[in-house]
């Protein structure tokens, strides 16, 4: 085992985690439309959520990664079949060549494992896929009434349960999005033809998603090789997979001087460090580089937690606070809101930590960030109501006078 001791020992571990999601290079994927079909297939799931203060994180994963993106693109590529949508530790879209690693939890879900409902309506999910096989795919809106609660089969509660488990266990499959709303339909009729649906045996499982880290992350802990997936067959054939690579001399494994321990592909440590520069990035809460919070406190010091759950008066930082990138540290985190009527972007707080890096430097990379940032929430003009230092308010305020 290696011990990283060192700063520079810790910043090389850094960059190759940066590198390795895409976020030290301009353009690592290239533009538009074919750099956010190759970014997803690099990154591996790109996470959905609902919330809108600002443009949605799967929208905001990929701007962070793809220069002119849009989000009418992510509706593309599923329409083209490039994408599917459905469940990694969270809802996610996902390249559609990993499709078949989406089958042991469907599997389980439709053998009785409980995702979200307990005891599943079957008669209602029996009716629901006939309607859609005779008519055609189906929104949950589709099937909403004014009839009062318990009037059965058309009481619009039980009939969206009964679609999201059908959706869950792989009857249904999503085959576009009108604005957020979901269009349900059979899954035999919008699979790409050529796609492998056979259902992978545990250890092709763990190979894949160690193989997929290890190329998204550059570097790996035991724990996050099976974020969230509560499978204890997986996380001990992945702890078995990872023992024989080591064994093998395919992997080496690092240690950071908290004692974390993380796993990288032997050689990697002495391949020519990735450049930084003075790009200034801003991430999503749910970006793929800081969802894991464990990994982003151990390897970047960036303890970070979304508050929008947390009650108001507890908040530190604000409701949906979006960390902030700079070179290869995270350097702190800024909450906004776009009032799209308005096209209007408040930033109501804006939080920097102490790091040794110019000041001068940092606000210039800040007010060059916000330029493509306000433009991607569709706002025209930007405003900053509180700083932390209080000391940077108004040189800050005075920078993005230039973005009015």
């Amino acid at each position: 085992m290696i011990k990283m001791k060192h700063p520079k020992e810790l910043m090389r571990l850094r960059r190759l985690a940066l590198a390795a999601q895409g976020l030290l290079q301009v353009q690592p994927f290239g533009a538009g439309l074919l750099g956010a079909k190759k970014a997803i297939n690099h990154i591996g799931y790109v996470q959905i959520d609902t919330i809108s203060v600002v443009e949605r994180a799967h929208h905001h994963t990929l701007h962070s990664r793809v220069p002119n993106f849009k989000p009418e693109m992510m509706n593309k590529m599923l329409l083209d079949g490039d994408i599917f949508e459905y469940w990694s530790h969270a809802a996610a879209f996902l390249p559609i060549d990993d499709f078949r690693f989406s089958l042991p939890y469907k599997h389980a879900l439709k053998s009785g494992q409980i995702h979200w409902y307990k005891n599943p309506d079957h008669k209602l999910m029996a009716e629901l896929l006939a309607r859609i096989k005779t008519e055609g795919p189906l929104r949950s809106r589709d099937i909403e009434t004014k009839t009062i609660k318990g009037a059965g089969w058309w009481d619009w509660k039980p009939a969206k349960k009964a679609l999201e488990q059908l959706y869950m266990q792989g009857d249904l499959i999503v085959s576009r999005r009108e604005g957020f709303q979901k269009m349900y339909d059979l899954t035999e009729r919008v699979l790409p033809s050529q796609i492998n649906s056979t259902m992978p045996s545990v250890e092709e499982f763990a190979t894949h998603l160690l193989d997929q880290q290890l190329r998204c992350h550059g570097l790996v802990s035991l724990k996050g090789l099976t974020y969230l997936r509560r499978n204890t067959e997986l996380r001990k054939t992945m702890k078995t997979l990872l023992n024989e690579r080591l064994t093998q001399g395919m992997l080496e494994e690092v240690q950071v001087t908290n004692g974390e321990q993380f796993f990288l592909e032997t050689g990697a440590l002495e391949r020519p460090m990735p450049r930084s520069n003075n790009r200034l990035l801003i991430l999503s809460p749910f970006d793929n580089s800081v969802i894991q919070r464990e990994r982003l406190r151990n390897l970047f010091q960036f303890d970070y937690q979304i508050e929008c759950y947390v009650p108001a008066a507890k908040r530190q930082y604000g409701y949906f606070s979006l960390p902030l990138l700079y070179r290869d540290a995270f350097i702190g985190r800024m909450d906004c809101k776009a009032h799209r009527k308005d096209r209007h972007l408040e930033i109501k707080s804006l939080h920097l930590e102490q790091h040794n890096f110019d000041q001068e430097l940092i606000i210039a990379a800040f007010v060059e960030a916000m330029t493509p940032f306000c433009h991607f929430q569709n706002c025209d003009t930007v405003s900053l109501t509180k700083a932390d230092p209080k000391h940077l308010f108004h040189p800050l305020n005075k920078a993005l006078e230039s973005l009015a």
